[in-house]
């Protein structure tokens, strides 16, 4: 990897490959107008204010048989590097085809914002186990519900912490339960912007089996929720309904455009049904 230039754009090029196993060469000056510094190069960087400078080095590096990326010339690139989120196992790209790198590095720090720096360490949970989720729940429908719920649990929440060594139990415990699913209701927001939504209530619309929504629920916020949880109305999804629902095990979001009514709350808490009520983002 190349990388002709200098001052601020040529910096931050570097700091993109910090800590990968890329080799990462530096050219300024004369060596940057030469193909044999690009020798053995899979891309280069070009970095300058300096039209000349730019084309010399281009045009070297092109000699070469190298793709080249001149840094804000989208017209003089090869190709084009996405804004990236790198959390370990997991990683993301936004790109914009070069376009509008501005707006590709906003819509990363949006998605970064919602994906905690512990998440890689959740990717490589699930991963060590997978060979045993997939023995031990051979359906493809009950695997998916475990592993929804195992990213919103405990053992997830252990790793996103750091402490792999409990996660890894907590995981087991949680299999050697067949699967076996707790059933939770949980009370979100459904007026107002989607983006004052939480992390959590954003998993929690992500993981539902079951919606139930009042009439004036705000779009945006509806289409956080998985597409293929049932859906139900407000009005005929009483108290002993959602009781029957988690009992089944069954994970439900109760979307409310108004106060939460404190006497369904009593009812499910009654039945020994787990209740959260999760607020808007501050």
């Amino acid at each position: 990897m190349v990388i002709a230039g200098s001052g601020e754009a040529a910096e931050a090029k570097a700091r993109l490959f910090d800590g990968s196993p890329a080799t990462l060469v530096r050219l300024d000056g004369h060596a940057a107008y030469l193909p044999g510094s690009y020798s053995g190069a899979a891309f280069a960087f070009i970095a300058s204010s300096d039209e000349v400078f730019v084309q010399a080095a281009a045009g070297a590096a092109r000699a070469a048989r190298v793709l080249v990326n001149v840094v804000d010339r989208p017209e003089l690139c090869d190709f084009n590097t996405p804004a990236v989120i790198d959390r370990g196992q997991v990683v993301a790209a936004v790109g914009t085809g070069g376009g509008a790198p501005v707006l590709a590095t906003m819509l990363r720090n949006d998605i970064e914002a919602q994906v905690p720096e512990g998440t890689g360490r959740v990717a490589a949970l699930l991963a060590k186990f997978q060979t045993e989720v997939r023995k031990t729940l051979p359906a493809l429908h009950e695997r998916r519900a475990f592993l929804r719920d195992a990213v919103m649990g405990e053992a997830a929440a252990a790793a996103r912490e750091g402490d792999m060594d409990r996660a890894g139990q907590l995981f087991r415990e949680a299999l050697a339960k067949g699967g076996a699913r707790k059933g939770v209701v949980r009370f979100i927001a459904g007026k107002g912007p989607a983006d004052l939504l939480t992390l959590r209530a954003l998993r929690a619309l992500g993981s539902a089996d079951v919606l139930v929504l009042d009439g004036d629920v705000e779009p945006e916020v509806l289409k956080m929720a998985r597409r293929d949880a049932e859906r139900l109305d407000a009005d005929g999804a009483d108290a002993p309904h959602l009781i029957q629902l988690a009992r089944e095990g069954r994970q439900i979001v109760r979307l409310i455009t108004h106060p939460v009514d404190p006497a369904l709350v009593h009812a499910l808490t009654q039945a020994e049904v787990a209740v959260e009520v999760l607020p808007v983002a501050t």
